[in-house]
C-alpha cells in the first residue's frame, strides 16, 4: 500500500504520468484458534496463523481486550501468533 503514489517517466522535453493504487489484500486466517482443555495451576498456549506476517493481533477475552501482564503473554512470529495464559484457573475458562 505504501507504494501507492504518482509515478512520472522524464524525458527532458515531456513526461508521462501515471497514479498507481495498491489494494491491500485483507488478512485471513490460515489457522484459526482451537479449543483447549488444561489442568488448574497449568500454563495454556492459545496458537493461530495469518495470512499475512506481522499482522496487527489484539487478543479478547469474551468482550475484554487483554494486555500482556504476568498472566498472559503475547508472541508473534511471522504469520504465527500466540497467546500464552499463566496459572490458568476456572475463572479463566
Amino acid at each position: 500500500k505504501s507504494d501507492s503514489d504518482t509515478y512520472s517517466c522524464d524525458i527532458g522535453d515531456a513526461q508521462s504520468r501515471a497514479k498507481l493504487t495498491v489494494q491491500e489484500t485483507p488478512v485471513l486466517f490460515k489457522q484459526e484458534l482451537q479449543n483447549e482443555e488444561a489442568k488448574e495451576g497449568k500454563q495454556v498456549r492459545l496458537t493461530c496463523e495469518l495470512s499475512k506476517p506481522g499482522a496487527p493481533v489484539k487478543w479478547m477475552k469474551g468482550d475484554t481486550v487483554l494486555y500482556a501482564s504476568e498472566k498472559y503473554e503475547f508472541k508473534q512470529q511471522g504469520t504465527v501468533a500466540e497467546l500464552i495464559i499463566r496459572d490458568v484457573k476456572s475463572v479463566d475458562a
